[in-house]
Order: C-alpha cells, then structure tokens, then sequence
C-alpha cells in the first residue's frame, strides 16, 4: 500500500467503517495495518516521511558506468583479477573508473561477483560440532611424533582419549604411521572396550581417512569425525595432551628405541589417568571421573569447604568454592541446538 490513491481509497473504508461502529483495532487486525499507522495516515499524514525515502545520491553510478565496469572486469584482460587487481592495474594506466568498493557492488548486483581464478573454488567446511555427557560417546586420536637418536627419524605415538573424562583409552607406538596400523589399533580397542556408536573424531591425516581405517568404522559401528583441514583447535584434546606429555619433566625428548617410547608411554598413561588431577575436570584424575568416582569426590571437597565457610564466613567474600562437576563436553562451542550432533 505505497501509492496515495490506494491510501486515501483505504482511508475511506476505514472512515465507513468507524462510522458504522466498528473499532479501529479490528480495523487494524482485518487489515494488518498497526493502529498507529491508520491514525497518522487519517490525519492526512498520508506521505512517506521515512529516511531515505526520497533520498538522492548526486554521485551515484550510472547506468553506463556500470556497465563499463562490467565490460572492464569480463574483458579478457581482467577477466581472472579480484576488484583490487582491477583498480591497481587501471591506476597504473592513469585510469580511475571506479573505487573497489563499486566495483564490489556492481560485479555483486550483476551476479559476477564469483571464484574469478582458475584454480578451485575454496571449500567452505563446517565445524565439527560434538557433545559428550558421559564417558564413552566421543572419543578423540590422533599420532604424535617421537624423537630418536637418528635425525629424522621417528617413532608414532597412536593415542585415543575419551574427551568427556579425559582417560587414555587405548595407545600404541610403531615405527610408521599408516591407515593399516590404525585400523588395527581399532580393532584392539574394540577388544577391550563396547565401541559401537562411539562418535571417532579426528585430523584429516592419511592414516584416519585411509580406506583400511574407514572400512573398520564401518564394520565396527564407529561414526566418523573430522577437523577442518589445517584447523588444529577443531582436536583441542588430543593436541592438548600431547603437550601435557611432552613438558612432562622427565619427558626424554629422544628415544634410543622403540623398547624405550613403548616403556616411557606406558608409564606416563598411568600417571595422565590415575595420578594426574585434571584442571578441566574439576582437579580429579581421568580414571575417577570415567567411572564416576569424581561425584564423590567433589561432594566431600563441597562439604569441606560449607564446614569452613561456616567456621569463618568473613573470609569468604564470594562464598565457598563449588566445586562444581562439569557435566557436558564439547568440540567446538555448541551456540545453537540445530548444530548439536548427539554422539551415541
């Protein structure tokens, strides 16, 4: 309803039908026009007041403007350059067509604005969104190179963490990486441990999205996972706890032997499980807090601290620490529920 004459043809029915005794908020819902509206527009406030209405840009582009810079930026001279290329090139020349930002705009109204190189269309790849609200529902792995004593070489450290408790599952070091070896170390964990459902998150490394990996998933029940390509913040637990591992004191940082790394692992997952307290798991270790040992833990630390807030409350600006479980784990900030991809 923008022309004045449909207004005022409006305006008339509006004014019968007051007359008549109708009331204008069934005016305004039959019609779908605010009360409001109808009232400005029956004080003869009929034109359109709002910004920009009538606005005129005296620099604004022509029509032939435009589509110079469309002919410019399809020519064959052009035709593989982003819009700052364009005007660079055109400024060497002693040419001033148009800024970059109108060269944006146009290229964008006339549905040019594409992938203008040869090369491949940039992938756009979502985040990997995952939840954990209870152990064994999404694992992380990832392999983590080993120092020897011979200048480039290595051994690989296989390492599966559970990234709601945090427990080492399974690990294995061998003297190569391989989508062969990994999906042997699968099969043994499957051994050990129910893995059907199980959500696997990993990088994209030839050894997690090789053929013989893949085809164990499969016949395993094990959904698949993967980071964004380069995205290393997309497998915050495994990278984590290769750092915790190698500023570990009495970390080695070579190894004379296979032997030695399968022996220093070893003994470094049975402190990183039932030793280590964990800051992100409220200060237990993996091992209690995978099997639900943390409850009661924390409730005697809740209780010790209500004891000794109650001997001297003065000293308690903020009240007792909580000491409170964490009870969901994520991959990636979950912001919508849409985005929640449930494991299990």
């Amino acid at each position: 309803m923008n022309s004045k004459s449909t207004k005022k043809n409006f305006l008339k029915a509006v004014d019968e039908a007051l007359s008549n005794g109708a009331r204008i908020s069934a005016i305004s819902s039959f019609s779908e026009i605010s009360e409001r509206t109808i009232q400005r527009w029956r004080k003869n406030n009929i034109i359109d007041l709002r910004k920009g209405s009538k606005r005129t840009v005296p620099h604004k582009l022509t029509e032939e403007e435009k589509a110079n810079i469309v002919s410019i930026s399809c020519s064959p001279e052009f035709k593989d350059n982003y819009p700052p290329e364009i005007v660079a090139k055109l400024a060497e020349k002693g040419l001033y067509i148009a800024s970059e930002a109108s060269f944006y705009r146009v290229l964008k109204e006339k549905r040019l604005l594409t992938h203008r190189r040869r090369s491949k269309v940039p992938v756009k790849r979502r985040k990997p969104r995952l939840v954990a609200t209870e152990p064994n529902q999404v694992y992380s792995w990832d392999i983590t190179w080993l120092k020897t004593d011979v200048a480039g070489l290595y051994y690989y450290l296989y390492l599966v963490v559970d990234i709601f408790s945090r427990k080492i599952v399974h690990w294995e070091v061998h003297d190569s990486e391989s989508s062969e070896k990994a999906a042997e170390m699968l099969r043994k964990l499957s051994a050990k441990t129910i893995v059907r459902g199980i959500t696997l998150h990993s990088d994209n490394g030839s050894p997690m999205k090789g053929y013989s990996m893949l085809a164990m998933m499969q016949a395993l029940n094990i959904i698949p996972s993967f980071s964004r390509p380069r995205v290393s913040t997309d497998n915050p637990y495994s990278e984590s706890l290769f750092r915790t591992m190698k500023y570990r004191p009495l970390y080695p940082v070579r190894f004379s032997s296979q032997q030695m790394a399968h022996e220093w692992v070893k003994n470094f997952v049975y402190w990183y499980n039932r030793e280590h307290l964990h800051s992100s798991i409220s200060f237990v270790t993996p091992h209690d807090r995978h099997y639900g040992k943390d409850r009661t833990i924390l409730e005697a630390r809740k209780e010790t601290y209500r004891k000794a807030y109650l001997n001297n409350p003065a000293r308690w600006s903020r009240g007792p620490k909580l000491w409170e479980r964490k009870e969901i784990v994520y991959i990636n900030p979950i912001s919508d529920e849409k985005d929640i991809k449930l494991a299990g």
